[in-house]
Order: structure tokens, then sequence, then C-alpha cells
């Protein structure tokens, strides 16, 4: 099956619609799939359940989609640079599915791997714990976490191959790795796109196996979303 696309407009053709969940990968601003991302804007899909570990900024990566209001829900951890996503939750236009970092991580990997929930101390006696289940164990208490799947999950690496075998770049390698696990569609784009065998298989972070889609991205803008420098250096 051919799996390498000319552009993410063509890469998301057919695999889109109202009201899916989609997984989008990054941290902050590192190792986003800007052209992905890019083209969801471009296609006016709306209604979107979103999972990520933040929402972006204003004017970058998926406040795109915030602006254009094509997002109903975002499942997140951290959602404090992005003004866009502040108003719209405020004004009761935009649900919030509030995560701890770790839980939300472990929930989209045990999705990947065909756990359908797992128990978990984070968030016992808190808002996060409220009409989840809980139970004991070894005397400690714990509450249920269910694994997340995706219709879409959109994701960015530094190299692939024609196969979908990819390689993550530093801090890239964070939520991508196990989105590209839990997306009943995986659509990956790269910087480089690498012929097959060309990657050492021990330095192979996702399998092909798991990516239905694949495209050479170019012109990465890579932003820095808080610059912090020394006065007087």
């Amino acid at each position: 099956m051919k799996k390498v696309y000319p552009d993410a407009k063509a890469a998301l053709d057919g695999v889109l619609f109202d009201g899916m969940m989609v997984m989008s990968g990054g941290f902050g601003l590192c190792g986003i799939p800007e052209k992905l991302i890019a083209a969801l804007v471009a296609s006016g899909v709306k209604d979107l359940t979103v999972v990520s570990n933040n929402a972006g900024v204003d004017d970058f990566g998926l406040g795109l989609l915030l602006q254009t209001r094509q997002i109903k829900k975002m499942i997140s951890s951290y959602v404090g640079e992005n003004e866009t996503f502040e108003r719209q939750y405020l004004s009761g236009e935009l649900e919030l599915e509030f995560n701890p970092q770790g839980t939300l991580a472990e929930r989209i990997r045990a999705g990947g791997a065909g756990i359908p929930g797992f128990y978990t101390k984070t968030g016992v006696g808190t808002l996060i714990a409220e009409g989840k289940e809980h139970k004991d164990f070894a005397g400690h208490t714990y509450i249920l976490e269910t694994g997340l799947v995706a219709d879409l999950s959109i994701v960015k690496a530094w190299k692939g191959d024609a196969e979908g075998n990819l390689v993550f770049r530093k801090t890239a390698r964070n939520f991508n790795p196990m989105m590209a696990t839990a997306g009943k569609v995986t659509v990956a784009e790269v910087e480089e796109l690498v012929p097959v065998g060309s990657l050492d298989p021990d330095t192979i972070h996702t399998p092909g196996i798991f990516v239905t889609r694949i495209i050479a991205g170019a012109n990465y803008e890579k932003r820095i979303e808080k610059r912090t420098v020394r006065e007087g250096v």
C-alpha cells in the first residue's frame, strides 16, 4: 500500500469528518505537525475533539484551529499560553477535559496498546477524581482512567521512509510516538523523507506498521514559545 502523499491536503483526503477526535503531537511548539494542522484549518472540518498536551499559541499550531472555532473540545494538560483558548473556555464556547500530564501520556499509551483503562494515584482527592471509580490496592486509593483512541493522529518526525518508519529528534520525541500508535489512522509529516533501508533499525522510534500516510514537509518555522535571555549579554 502506498503511504507517501505529495502534501498535507492529499494525505488527509477521505480521512476527515465533522465531530472526529484528533490527536496532535508535540510539546509546546516543539515537534508539532505544522503542515497537517494548516491542512485541517483549510479543510473546514468542525466540532473536533483534540487531544494534545497543549493548545499551541494564538497564531500558531492548534491556536489556528481555535481561531476558526473548529475545535469543540480539548483534552489537554496545559493551556496557559493561549488567550484565544482562555477566552473561548471562559465564555462556554470550548469544552475542556484537563489531565495531569503523566496521566494524559499514559492514557494515550494505553489506547495505543489496547488497554481500555488503568488505575493511578495521581489526582486522588482532587477535582480530577470526581465521578471516577476509586479502588484500593495495598492500602492506597487509586482512580480509574480510560485509554484514548483517536479517529486520526497527526504527528511530526525528523526523518521517515516510504514505509512510515519514523525517527524523532530530541524534545519532539514526546507525545508523538505514543500518539502514532493510538490513532485509527495516523498521518505523519517529516522533515526528511529517506530511502527505505537507510534508517538504522535500532534508531527507529515508531515502526511503519503504525503509520498510514506520510508526507515530506519543508520550511518549518520551529518557533520558540518563550525566549529567555540574560540582559547585557
